[in-house]
């Protein structure tokens, strides 16, 4: 299964926030999409950075003026990508050597999706179901 599979039943909707942004309307944004991670782009298609709920929390650890903080500060620059034609079994080796669970999909430097680990669990959990019911036809048949 690849990444295209999952797009193909979540869709390519990316939800994006400029590097200038205040922490603030971060937070604002997380809530209204109810998400746990914004990809941080000057433009909507680049990538400049991921920011996530975890960002947020190692911030409001001690620092009082929080919500002005600009999301460039906090966010993660090195991301890591993938592509709709990569596979699923490495994206989730991806996200569980690096301990990520969002990883932006890209095309020719544009982004096209968002993968969670969520949304890779659900695709795992659809392929056992069906091969589940495969070998129960087979057996029965």
């Amino acid at each position: 299964m690849k990444i295209n599979d999952v797009l193909r039943g979540k869709g390519h909707k990316v939800v994006t926030i400029p590097p200038q942004a205040t922490v603030t309307e971060l937070l604002a944004l997380l809530a209204e999409h109810n998400i746990g991670a914004v990809v941080v782009s000057a433009d909507g298609s680049s990538v400049a950075g991921i920011v996530s709920e975890r960002d947020v929390v190692r911030l409001l650890n001690g620092t009082p003026e929080a919500g002005e903080v600009r999301v460039s500060a906090i966010m993660t620059a090195e991301v890591h990508t993938c592509t709709p034609d990569d596979l699923i079994d490495n994206l989730m080796r991806l996200m569980t050597d690096r301990r990520i669970r969002h990883v932006p999909v890209v095309v020719d430097g544009a982004l096209t999706g968002l993968v969670s680990i969520g949304d890779v669990v659900k695709s795992r959990i659809g392929e056992l179901e069906f091969e589940k019911e495969q070998l129960s036809n087979y057996i029965s048949s």
